[in-house]
């Protein structure tokens, strides 16, 4: 299936100079394509059909790209990020990318407080980019990097625009405003079930929010690790981590918990079985989804594949037994 409308995260005519100078990688942000799933669905009924969106496809290779630009360019419009200041947020790598991708073109410096865990692949791509990054202790995780990245804004507000991805509105808004539309349209209006990972929670909130207006009818799933200690980068636990300023646990009508090991396994079977290179998060999505159309006797239902598999080659629990 392919794009019926063109619903790409584009500037304000208002633009500053800044984003008029990064137009062209702006415009490659969204529009991903929409993926079947076909030899892992052999176990459900053959009315149901199982969608994801490829969100690799964007310029910095993640679904985040497209809340990273929507913050960038809602702070420039509203005059938050002012000249000389630096872009802070925390990040467990994704948003991070987004964020130094655009800061390169749009010539905006960039700081991040990020778990010394993460993966040498995403602090390789950081580096590459020109990212400032700031390592926070690895037990404490995202929720560590999140308090790191407030107290550096407390301590210097005249140097930093804290953009706080999991509070920020413009976060779900890009999803409202992009990915909903595209799946609407890419399934030509048959779309009954949305399944969405929990991190920010920006994309479930901002799409289920479109759909619902679309229609009211839409079933929207949530997703999230089974327990507080999880592998599941990217992914939160809820009930026992700092809940963002934008999740409305009112939102999904069901919440599916995935065990890592599960998530691990699926991401291997949709390497080999759909040539789907893809991360951790999209594993978990994908379990979630087939367990949702496994329910059904007909009907069509769409995830989201954050990212591709680049980014965790160096994790050997990932791909032991390959």
């Amino acid at each position: 299936m392919t794009s019926l409308v063109n619903t790409t995260l584009t500037p304000p005519i208002t633009a500053s100079p800044q984003e008029m100078e990064g137009m062209a990688l702006i415009q490659a942000v969204g529009n991903t394509p929409l993926l079947p799933l076909r030899r892992v669905t052999q176990d459900i009924s053959p009315d149901v059909k199982v969608y994801a969106k490829a969100e690799w496809f964007n310029p910095g290779g993640s679904v985040k790209d497209r809340p990273a630009f929507n913050i960038i360019r809602t702070a420039l419009f509203e005059c938050h990020l002012l000249p000389g200041m630096r872009l802070l947020d925390s990040t467990s790598g994704n948003m991070g990318i987004a964020y130094a991708t655009f800061g390169a073109a749009l010539d905006i410096d960039i700081t991040l407080a990020m778990p010394s865990n993460a993966s040498p692949e995403r602090v390789a791509i950081l580096r590459a980019l020109g990212a400032d990054v700031v390592f926070t202790d690895p037990l404490e995780g995202s929720d560590g990097a999140i308090l790191a990245a407030r107290q550096m804004a407390e301590e210097q507000p005249d140097l930093y625009y804290y953009a706080n991805q999991y509070d920020n509105p413009a976060n779900w808004q890009a999803h409202y405003r992009s990915t909903g539309p595209e799946i609407a349209a890419q399934t030509q209006g048959t779309v009954t079930h949305f399944v969405a990972g929990l991190g920010t929670s920006g994309t479930l909130t901002g799409v289920s929010r479109y759909l619902r207006e679309y229609n009211p009818e839409i079933r929207i799933v949530a997703t999230q690790p089974d327990s507080p200690f999880h592998g599941l980068e990217g992914l939160k636990h809820m009930p026992t981590a700092i809940q963002p300023g934008i999740f409305d646990p009112s939102t999904p009508d069901r919440t599916v918990e995935i065990p890592t090991e599960a998530a691990h396994e699926m991401v291997r079977r949709l390497a080999r079985q759909e040539g789907y290179f893809v991360g951790i998060s999209s594993g978990a999505a994908a379990v979630a989804a087939l367990q949702v159309a496994a329910e059904l006797e007909s009907g069509v239902v769409v995830t989201v594949f954050p990212d591709a598999g680049y980014k965790y080659l160096s994790d050997e629990a990932l791909w032991e037994g390959r």
